[in-house]
């Protein structure tokens, strides 16, 4: 019996997911569990598996091309079993998808031109879309590669979109660039459609329902950052034999595990009705990507030393760049905290992750005047700003945990008490 080949949820918010290379060709056999091809989602880059037994017989989604969840992409069959029944239900006309030849190419058909090579179409894939080009972000590579201007390619994809087997006939075809035109031309285009990943639509819709539905305010405090940088220096020399060392951020994720033990009504969740609080600290730490935003979570964090937070930060923060955390590594935070000060930003604001109820947002350190006992002298100052949700955390509540975390700073040797 045919097994439909289904566009799987691989993480808990994906609710369409982006091929990226099929690892198996039509006419390779597979095995339950077996790795059939690699998605990305809207976290990081997945494992699709095999949930049956016989002949990947049909491919119905090329790469760099996206489904939504529960989409039939392929179908797995018997050698000479009758599948239309199963390809009718797929992301794409069965009869329109020839049968492939690497693992790796889109659905492949006769090596022919899309377009002549003595002059454009009559209707390309931009004419045919008010100019805008509809390209697949693989065809789209593929084409700066090539030196192929995809406003002269007809695309042969799902509603004309240009795929991967367009772009090498025209290069085939000689196609490489407009032809010139009357007037002056800038060399420069005006603006380019830059395709949405599967991570910067989720980040949209999820800013959208926290912004818009979370009542937000917001509470700014100024540190003293002086004993922090010397115990700092004195854990690093301690940590050196090892070859380890931490950073500002570490013992910061530190001192906000220990505030929140100290305030679980800011270590709390809004559930529509109840509030959830938490007595363990599981705590999101923001990493920027190259399409994003990610919140690996250190979870636990308030019963580990800054030296493991600090590892756990480092292996974290490289698997979410490199695409390869796994759903219980980004879910599931009680807390986050977004440092931006290694990029020079003195001081802003986060947006709230729904369900939790706060979030910090962390500037960089910078030597300041102040006035102390009288005078004015330079110190090293850092500013945070807690975001909090109002439904959940009241200005008094988050006032005491923003007191409680810029004394733990101001004097780190209070976190272990």
């Amino acid at each position: 019996m045919a097994t439909k080949v289904h566009m799987e949820a691989l993480s808990p918010t994906m609710e369409e997911g982006q091929l990226v290379r099929w690892l198996k060709s039509e006419g390779d056999e597979v095995s339950t569990g077996e790795v059939l091809a690699e998605i990305e989602t809207d976290k990081a880059t997945m494992e699709l598996v095999a949930r049956g037994d016989g002949t990947l017989r049909r491919i119905l989604l090329g790469e760099g091309e996206t489904a939504a969840v529960g989409a039939v992409i392929a179908v797995i069959a018997a050698e000479g079993e009758d599948i239309s029944d199963a390809v009718g239900g797929g992301v794409a006309e069965a009869a329109a998808v020839p049968k492939e030849t690497s693992p790796t190419s889109e659905p492949s058909r006769p090596a022919q031109a899309s377009v002549p090579a003595a002059e454009p179409p009559a209707r390309t894939a931009a004419a045919a879309n008010g100019g805008r080009v509809k390209a697949s972000p693989l065809a789209r590579r593929l084409a700066d590669e090539l030196g192929v201007d995809l406003g002269l390619v007809e695309g042969s994809g799902p509603a004309g979109r240009i795929v991967k087997r367009d772009v090498e006939a025209a290069k085939q075809a000689g196609v490489t660039a407009r032809p010139a035109a009357a007037a002056w031309v800038p060399d420069e285009a005006e603006f380019e459609d830059v395709p949405v990943s599967q991570m910067r639509k989720t980040i949209a819709k999820r800013l959208v329902q926290s912004l818009a539905p979370v009542p937000h305010f917001f509470l700014t405090v100024d540190v003293d950052m002086g004993r922090v940088l010397e115990a700092r220096a004195s854990i690093n020399a301690l940590l050196e034999s090892r070859g380890e060392k931490v950073s500002l951020n570490d013992i910061l994720l530190k001192a906000v595990a220990s505030a929140l033990r100290a305030h679980p009504d800011c270590n709390a969740q809004w559930h529509g009705d109840h509030v959830r609080r938490f007595n363990a600290v599981h705590l999101g730490v923001a990493v920027a990507i190259d399409d994003g935003l990610i919140t690996p979570v250190v979870r636990n964090a308030h019963l580990k030393g800054i030296a493991q937070i600090a590892r756990e930060v480092r292996e974290l923060a490289g698997r979410a760049r490199d695409r390869k955390l796994v759903p219980e590594e980004y879910t599931g935070s009680t807390f986050s905290v977004s440092n931006l000060g290694m990029f020079g930003i003195h001081e802003f604001t986060a947006i709230i992750n729904p369900p939790e109820a706060g979030i910090l947002a962390v500037g960089g350190v910078e030597d300041t005047p102040v006035v102390v006992d009288g005078e004015v002298v330079v110190r090293p100052r850092m500013r945070m700003t807690m975001s909090c949700d109002h439904r959940v955390i009241d200005g008094a509540q988050g006032s005491r945990f923003l007191a409680t975390l810029k004394a733990m700073l101001e004097e780190p040797a209070s976190m272990i008490l």
